[in-house]
């Protein structure tokens, strides 16, 4: 379902439990996050050649706000209330001191007024953002140690249109030029009156995940003076997408109450609606009883809130969940929506989020205000959550809120005073995956086993790759036994054959869609695919790697996402999760018994290949990254219903990785944990494998989809590409599955 940037990250992704992650992909997609009953269609469809094109209906997804600062300068004078702003001529101060080694910089001359304290310490960030204080410590995942980058962060998948609202009266922070995947050095030259922050950044490139082969320029710079005066200005920006604003914490004062919502069932008394300052949206749950504190080991629940303009249009829901990381771990509380922090207060018998809905619904005077009760026992493992209580929709005016969002380019001098002010600069927004799906499948009938989409424009991702989901549907009867349950393709308006499709569309500018690397492209790490042009070129005794090997990388994963990596064995009683949790564990034991290109590979789902030392040590042969393009393990063919149990042979679990050197040839050698297991054991925690592998379905077909956006006709170049793809998706699935499946990509 995710892909990471670093092996480091795919360790990171110890996220929710299966369940509460269904529960919140259900409630809060990552586009309108406002239902989860059937898709809609959002465009026509028409058949060329071999590829599906798609044309959008106008505003499907919204409008882009992209950055139109360069060469400007932004001034923020404090004033009673807020800041006063002031867009004017770019005033650059070529003085840009001496490079920071890491975030932390401690003001010399003066301490810097801000959000209502003196400030001596700033956490500079990599990423174009300050934060007041120190920075945070390293993060530690498994056997790797991340060091802090600083400044603000964001979600992974965050859209910055949404994402901008969520920093508000977070921790008090300014966004000079903040997108989060920005990399490069930060300078600084200070005096008694002002210390100056200047940024030479790159976006990130060479990665499966990048839109550039070769680094970029991004200058922008940040003056803090000792009155709290804030200047930023703008010199040189390749980037299109970024969030700019001032965030300090909002007075606090007593919140205005808009509306108390009686609630319909003894889970759900109440939800109260308030505004904060006049610029923050709090809604606030009671419940009948007191409600589990985090940390403690209640079964996990959730609460949605809906938001709607009255008439139709715009619509959006926020959703806070209780649930936990692990079975051993207590519950977690965490929000989710567009524009709502992800913290979450919790009060006895009270649940409180807040956040800044977006500008189409703001802007009305009144909004249609619903509410849902989850839990775990009830549909929290179906396919459509049922709620346990509901409050019926309620017409809610939302007097005294204020946007603290504004077109900086546009404001008259001196606008204000804000007391938060920002702009979101940002591409399309994500596409709702139900609609996709139902748009082709309303056209062109339910054949399709999974799609993927592409595109000539960028949306509002800092990735240039996709999430997966699906209702895991399938041609005959349902799959069970891989450790998740079916989901529901009514929603995605298939018969039941549905199963699997990327998120949102691949844009035509992304590395991955190429077909090689440029040749003058420089070597990457072993994450990057130019790092193993030589060692591929030498097997395959030929001039170039397999071409798109980065779009195979990604397609191959998600897809396979539809069975993978869920496993969990039992060992003694004992429920061992195999994946992490939905990647295999760094340490499990996946070698592929049909490799794509080297000798060599793990699972493109992660784990490793691993040769035991003897000695309590152990060589990674092959990483847990998807880079290269790697094949399917004997558990991933298991669960596609490819091979029997009896040709799965045993396999190990490394636990307590510790990193401790690396071989000759540099491959990382780890002290660990083994724990031997076998597929008997997987086959305990999660039955067998339904329907079996005399039974199972060896025909998929996908459906290569072209998104334009109205009166556009797909380029060439996005034609070419996407043509190239799906060939090569068809030769990919047919070596690493052994030639025991058959991959069609017909309309």
């Amino acid at each position: 379902m995710r892909q990471m940037q670093t092996a480091a990250k795919r360790t990171a992704r110890a996220a929710a439990p299966a369940w509460a992650l269904m529960l919140v992909l259900a409630l809060a997609a990552p586009a309108a996050a406002q239902r989860r009953d059937q898709g809609h269609s959002i465009g026509t469809v028409t058949v060329r050649g071999k590829l599906i094109v798609m044309h959008l209906k106008p505003g499907a997804l919204g409008r882009e706000n992209l950055f139109d600062l360069q060469d400007r300068t932004l001034t923020f004078t404090p004033a009673a209330g807020g800041y006063r702003v002031t867009a004017g001529p770019l005033r650059w101060d070529a003085n840009r001191g001496a490079k920071l080694s890491g975030p932390a910089l401690r003001l010399a001359d003066f301490a810097f007024p801000f959000s209502g304290r003196q400030w001596r310490e700033l956490s500079v960030g990599i990423s174009g953002s300050i934060q007041m204080g120190s920075p945070g410590p390293a993060r530690h995942y498994g056997a790797y140690t991340i060091p802090p980058r600083g400044g603000v962060a964001v979600p992974r998948f965050a859209q910055l249109a949404q994402a901008a609202g969520a920093l508000v009266n977070g921790p008090p922070a300014i966004c000079v030029f903040f997108k989060p995947r920005l990399q490069g050095d930060r300078y600084v030259s200070q005096n008694a009156r002002r210390v100056l922050i200047t940024w030479n950044d790159s976006s990130p490139n060479g990665g499966i995940q990048d839109f550039h082969w070769f680094p970029t320029v991004n200058q922008f710079q940040a003056a803090l003076y000792k009155n709290g005066r804030i200047v930023l200005s703008y010199r040189h920006l390749t980037a299109r997408d970024a969030i700019v604003g001032v965030y300090p914490r909002l007075t606090g004062g007593a919140p205005h109450r808009l509306a108390v919502l009686p609630g319909s069932a003894a889970s759900l008394k109440s939800l109260r609606l308030s505004t904060l300052d006049g610029v923050l949206l709090r809604a606030t749950f009671q419940a009948a009883a007191p409600l589990p504190l985090p940390g403690s080991h209640r079964g996990g629940f959730a609460y949605r809130i809906r938001f709607a303009r009255p008439g139709g249009g715009a619509r959006t829901s926020w959703v806070v969940a209780a649930f936990a990381r692990r079975p051993a771990a207590g519950l977690r509380y965490m929000a989710f929506g567009p524009g709502v922090s992800r913290r979450v207060q919790v009060h006895g018998d009270r649940v409180s989020v807040e956040g800044v809905l977006p500008p189409a619904l703001q802007s009305a005077p009144a909004v249609l205000v619903s509410a849902h009760v989850f839990s775990r026992r009830r549909g929290a493992r179906a396919g459509r959550p049922r709620p346990a209580a509901v409050i019926a929709p309620r017409l809610v005016h939302l007097r005294g809120l204020r946007n603290p969002r504004v077109h900086f380019a546009s404001l008259s001098a001196g606008a204000g005073p804000y007391p938060v002010v920002y702009e979101a600069f940002h591409y399309y927004r994500l596409p709702d995956m139900h609609n996709l799906a139902c748009t082709v499948i309303k056209a062109l009938g339910d054949r399709f086993d999974f799609l993927a989409y592409y595109s000539d424009f960028r949306v509002d991702n800092q990735e240039a790759g996709t999430p997966s989901n699906g209702p895991r549907g399938s041609t005959g009867p349902q799959v069970t036994g891989i450790g998740r349950p079916p989901g529901d393709p009514a929603a995605y308006c298939s018969a039941g054959r549905f199963q699997w499709a990327f998120i949102q569309p691949i844009d035509a500018g992304a590395i991955q869609m190429q077909k090689y690397p440029p040749a003058n492209a420089p070597v990457g790490n072993r994450f990057d695919i130019t790092h193993y042009r030589k060692q591929i070129d030498e097997v395959r005794q030929s001039d170039h790697m397999p071409p798109y090997m980065y779009a195979m990388s990604q397609i191959g994963h998600e897809m396979d996402h539809r069975w993978n990596a869920f496993l969990s064995a039992k060992v003694n009683g004992k429920i061992i999760p195999l994946g992490n949790p939905v990647h295999w564990r760094m340490g499990l034991q996946v070698p592929v018994p049909f490799p794509y290109v080297r000798p060599t590979e793990a699972s493109i789902m992660g784990g490793g290949v691993w040769q035991d030392n003897h000695n309590g040590t152990y060589t990674q042969l092959d990483d847990n990254y998807y880079v290269p393009a790697t094949g399917y393990s004997y558990l991933d063919l298991y669960t596609m219903g490819l091979i029997s149990p009896a040709e799965v042979p045993n396999f190990f679990l490394l636990q307590h990785l510790k990193f401790v050197g690396r071989d000759p040839e540099g491959h990382p050698i780890f002290k660990a944990d083994r724990l031997d297991l076998n597929i008997q054991e997987v086959i305990a925690a999660d039955g067998p494998r339904r329907p079996g592998v005399m039974h199972s379905q060896r025909h998929f077909n996908t459906g290569m989809v072209l998104i334009e956006m109205p009166g556009h006709q797909p380029s060439a170049r996005l034609i070419r590409e996407v043509t190239g793809i799906r060939k090569q998706w068809i030769k990919f699935f047919a070596i690493v599955t052994g030639r025991r499946a058959h991959m069609t990509a017909n309309p």
